[in-house]
């Protein structure tokens, strides 16, 4: 039973529980590619089926982690998969813990507000954010944004923290970017936004909107009599231009 309801393991030399940093890093790029795939459906076209259909499923995976074993959690088994012949890299299990409650405890407000009551508002659109930046963050640079937030609530500091961040670590020439480096990421992000500019033009858009509008005071859908009043949710999420542009109502 002991080992059924488990947190973490145990690993000679580590005098904390620890989990597969790689795994850990698997899983969350897993979750946060049907994170934004159910995002971009509800943000796009309107429908939040799918994001429900998500947060049920990201519940259920955060329970399992947290309140039974994350060996056993569907996306951690997934990313096991996925990284099973790599080195594995131990980092400590109990502000994993604490950062995966912190998920848990924003799972539990999107289940309540858009499973239990169908709620569509600013608040749901910062929790997802919220959810996808701290995937994004561990899955793609190894960062546990929550876990920096444990040593703030407890006493015992954590350890074991990835690419060795807890420790006392002096970086080597070649891990600094420099001013130099910030200014060539400053001056690509110009260039992009220039040419983006001048080779797409958002006033070409606006332009025939406009002429549209001009040309059917009273705009309707392919489907003819289709009501194009937007809905109270894409009212409420400032969503109201998007919803007429899907429906083919401008």
């Amino acid at each position: 039973m002991n080992k059924l309801l488990h947190f973490g393991e145990s690993i000679t030399g580590y005098d904390v529980p620890v989990l597969n940093e790689r795994e850990v890093r698997a899983s969350a790029g897993i979750l946060f590619l049907f994170a934004l795939i159910s995002f971009m459906n509800s943000w796009l076209l309107g429908d939040f089926q799918l994001t429900q259909i998500f947060v049920i499923a990201f519940l259920i995976d955060f329970s399992i982690r947290i309140f039974i074993n994350p060996r056993f959690a569907p996306s951690m088994i997934l990313g096991r998969l996925a990284v099973g012949k790599q080195q594995p890299e131990w980092a400590g299990a109990p502000q994993k813990r604490f950062a995966w409650a912190v998920g848990w405890s924003l799972a539990i407000a999107m289940f309540y507000l858009i499973v239990l009551n169908n709620v569509i508002g600013p608040v749901n659109l910062i929790i997802c954010a919220t959810c996808l930046t701290l995937l994004f963050f561990e899955s793609a640079f190894g960062i546990c944004l929550a876990c920096k937030v444990y040593n703030i609530f407890h006493r015992q500091q954590a350890q074991h923290c990835p690419g060795g961040v807890c420790e006392v670590l002096t970086p080597h020439a070649s891990q600094k970017a420099g001013a130099g480096g910030l200014v060539i990421v400053a001056l690509f992000l110009i260039t992009v936004g220039f040419i983006a500019q001048e080779r797409f033009p958002a006033t070409d858009v606006k332009m025939v909107n406009t002429e549209s509008a001009a040309a059917d005071p009273a705009p309707t859908s392919p489907m003819g009599d289709r009501d194009c009043t937007p809905p109270d949710w894409a009212v409420a999420m400032g969503h109201t231009e998007k919803w007429k542009l899907h429906n083919n109502c401008i």
